[in-house]
């Protein structure tokens, strides 16, 4: 463990070693630094092949990782001075936000030191940044965030992009998102032959927004090249359904979604637990049925699935939600050691730059 910027030696050992090295963004997120040093322990506990930078306040860091026995020999800290808050504007950080510990972390993705970096900070400054240090993928216009939603499907997930990049997406943003979605299926999931929909308010083919329409015929003629199978318009009780493994969407509507799911999830839970304890009979059967009830919380746990991915760039990155605790921080670190294993990204650029050329939307 050491502070210092001009050697490395958590990124000389992950060498050495095999390991995948994350750059984590300690200060973002609103549980503070504490939850992620305590999620990069449970993570390094879970997997072995796996060494950290941990980015932001050294004094702050030092502490926390000297009192983390797992974090021994395979975490460096990297000095910031600086935070991004989740009040500040994204113009703003990639203007002044040079010394934050979200454009360090960046940086260190940037330069090929680390594979995959995390962040727990603001979506919109994370998203600005990353674009600006990393570029985007040749033959991407817009790049998308994906998210693994739960589903019906035998892989417990749907993947589900834009969840929030950006408010705007037109036809061909829209089918360019689901290739990348296929991408990400096949990749990251093991789906061989990926079923793509397309998020509407019907799956009628005359129903919905006019680029909706022309992405419809956009995405179908991308099927039997790209390897997928195209189901249409879908609805949103298809979200966590059974008739798709790609959702696609713009980043207004997939943002409400995931959010709403999220909502509808904490609800059931204590709605579910209010239930329980209202009589001594349903306590009793509260308790005969733990076992049941502890499986239905592990699937619908959102913490355990927290992290979405941004798709696109040339470098990957994974953006944990904000209240993230340890086990959503773990989660995030486990999904992107899975994609840098995977050689994710890479896979996701030959296919995009295969199949489509780039197209030029400047004024």
């Amino acid at each position: 463990m050491t502070a210092q910027t001009d050697h490395n030696p958590a990124n000389a050992n992950a060498q050495s070693t095999g390991r995948t090295l994350i750059s984590v963004d300690a200060m973002g997120g609103d549980e503070g630094p504490a939850a992620v040093v305590a999620g990069c322990s449970l993570s390094a506990k879970i997997n072995p092949d796996i060494a950290f930078v941990l980015h932001g306040d050294a004094a702050v860091l030092e502490t926390l990782v000297t009192k983390t026995p797992a974090l021994a020999g395979i975490c460096e800290i990297r000095h910031a001075s600086d935070i991004v808050t989740m009040d500040d504007k994204p113009s703003q950080v990639v203007r002044t936000g040079k010394d934050t510990s979200m454009w360090s972390a960046i940086e260190s993705v940037r330069t090929r030191e680390a594979a995959v970096a995390v962040s727990c900070g603001n979506t919109g400054a994370l998203m600005a940044l990353s674009m600006i240090r990393l570029r985007k993928l040749e033959g991407v216009n817009r790049p998308a965030i994906a998210v693994l939603y739960p589903s019906a499907n035998p892989q417990g997930f749907n993947v589900m992009l834009d969840v929030g990049a950006d408010i705007r997406a037109d036809a061909d943003d829209l089918m360019r998102f689901a290739l990348m979605g296929i991408s990400y299926a096949r990749n990251g999931m093991d789906i061989k032959r990926p079923r793509v929909g397309l998020l509407n308010v019907g799956t009628e083919e005359h129903k919905g927004r006019t680029e909706l329409k022309e992405a419809y015929d956009l995405i179908r003629a991308q099927e039997a090249g790209a390897g997928f199978d195209f189901v249409g318009f879908v609805e949103g009780g298809d979200i966590s359904g059974d008739v798709a493994d790609v959702i696609v969407t713009d980043g207004f509507t997939g943002n409400v979604a995931i959010k709403t799911g999220e909502g509808t999830a904490n609800l059931v839970g204590r709605r579910l637990r209010e239930a329980f304890g209202y009589s001594l009979w349903s306590r009793i059967a509260s308790a005969l049925a733990y076992t049941s009830l502890q499986r239905l919380k592990m699937k619908i746990d959102p913490r355990r699935v927290n992290g979405g991915v941004f798709l696109g760039l040339n470098g990957t990155v994974v953006k944990s939600h904000g209240s993230a605790d340890a086990t959503g921080v773990s989660a995030a670190i486990k999904l992107a050691a899975q994609l840098s294993q995977s050689q994710f990204n890479d896979k996701l650029a030959a296919r995009v730059a295969a199949t489509l050329p780039v197209e030029d939307k400047s004024e």
